[in-house]
């Protein structure tokens, strides 16, 4: 117990006092930057699927592809942010509590993916087709069956790399908040969108019933696993309000894309809609985690339901206060602008997309980018904290939340930035395919 209690005392002290903006930058650099290619990958696939004969029959496809990329906010991300919370407060140091939080994490993470694929499919179904009155049950099956299967999947894949993360940063002395959840994301949307074109394509009017009846059954057993795990218990019952509500913000997001790719002026978006909405979500998921795990390691007492109302943290404490919170903030802003320059460069040199990357778009594309980051990180501030002292644990509220207004914001100042450009005579000029 006396031993528990020094190390715990010593984490705390590291990361209040030893953690400065230089180790932190160096700590989340090269995972940001794995994260970013990765979903320079998923938009150079997103950029070639979108011609495929799927995408452009049922287009309803297009909104499907947030809410599914989302997933990683909404289960992976929460999966590292809560396990890399048990490990620097000492709840995994023994091999019995270890595979005990990890069987109970995978189980509940699997069955919070079958029912927000279904949700999506639905969501997808609603937002596409049901204004135009133009309804269609092929499709709609379709859609259910290319979802679920894509939101299981990626999600076993993802938890398993996830685990294997954490308890490979804490043998070597990472602290895992800072790379957990970009590593999350640097295969996340590759996997997912790469499994939704390749499902979407491959399964037929008799196959789609079967996979979702299959997908659909084996949810019982998971919900018996999650329940053995009291941590896991908890989130079971409580937890599906972020993960729903996420997931719908991700779709509005998803009908944004749906209606601006659907143009062929502005067929160039989809390139670089993974990566601005990749980046924003792996850095504020970062900075969430690292908040909540700081006031977790503090013992900062979790407040009681409906506390006195406290006052909003100012722009100024986020970003420019003294510190650990507000020391990462900055370093996570400043990755900004330098990261997508070189994820843009990258895309360019790959004769990536269609539109050719002129001094005026990369200034939208930058600006479109600072703003959404820098909401997102005052956000993410706000938000931890009120959760908190809301006696919610923000390990499984916040992330949800934070990385589905990242979609939002990112596809939304995106779409803007394209028909601004189009306005002004900044037009695409097909340089891919």
């Amino acid at each position: 117990m006396f031993i528990t209690t020094l190390k715990l005392i010593f984490l705390v002290l590291f990361v209040t006092f030893c953690e400065t903006s230089f180790s932190i930058g160096l700590q989340v650099l090269f995972p940001f930057l794995l994260a970013g290619f990765g979903t320079v990958a998923a938009g150079m696939v997103l950029d070639i699927v979108q011609h495929w004969t799927v995408f452009t029959e049922v287009t309803e496809v297009f909104i499907l592809v947030p809410a599914l990329l989302g997933l990683k906010g909404n289960l992976e991300m929460t999966l590292a942010s809560r396990l890399s919370t048990a490990a620097n407060i000492g709840q995994m140091d023994t091999a019995k509590d270890m595979w005990k939080m990890i069987m109970g994490n995978l189980a509940l993470i699997q069955v919070q993916a079958t029912v927000v694929g279904f949700l999506a499919s639905i969501a997808a179904v609603i937002f596409g087709w049901i204004p135009e009155g133009n309804f269609k049950m092929g499709h709609a099956v379709l859609l259910c069956a290319s979802s679920v299967a894509t939101a299981f999947i990626a999600s076993l894949l993802l938890g398993l790399i996830m685990i294997g993360v954490i308890i490979a940063s804490r043998k070597v002395g990472i602290n895992p908040d800072n790379v957990a959840t970009p590593i999350a994301a640097s295969l996340g949307d590759l996997i997912t969108l790469a499994l939704l074109a390749g499902i979407s394509t491959e399964f037929n009017d008799y196959a789609n019933p079967m996979v979702c009846a299959f997908f659909v059954a084996l949810t019982p057993i998971w919900v018996l696993i999650a329940r053995r795990t009291p941590s896991t218990r908890e989130v079971l019952y409580s937890g599906w309000e972020p993960v729903i509500i996420a997931m719908a913000i991700s779709s509005v997001g998803g009908l944004i894309l749906d209606k601006t790719v659907s143009n062929p002026n502005f067929a160039g978006m989809a390139v670089f809609t993974p990566v601005i909405n990749g980046v924003g979500g792996n850095l504020v998921a970062v900075q969430a985690s690292r908040i909540s795990t700081y006031l977790h390691m503090n013992a900062l007492p979790i407040a009681e339901p409906n506390p006195a109302p406290r006052k909003c943290p100012t722009p100024w404490s986020t970003f420019f206060g003294s510190g650990v919170n507000a020391r990462s903030a900055r370093v996570l802003f400043l990755l900004v602008a330098p990261g997508h320059l070189v994820f843009l460069y990258t895309i360019n040199s790959m004769q990536g997309g269609h539109t050719t990357l002129t001094s005026v778009f990369i200034a939208f594309y930058l600006a479109a980018a600072l703003l959404q980051v820098v909401i997102l990180l005052y956000l993410a501030d706000w938000m931890v904290n009120w959760m908190w002292h809301r006696g919610m644990d923000p390990d499984n509220f916040s992330i949800p939340y934070l990385t589905a207004l990242g979609d939002l914001l990112g596809t939304g100042f995106l779409a803007l930035c394209f028909h601004i450009l189009w306005l002004i005579g900044d037009r695409d000029t097909d340089v891919g395919d």
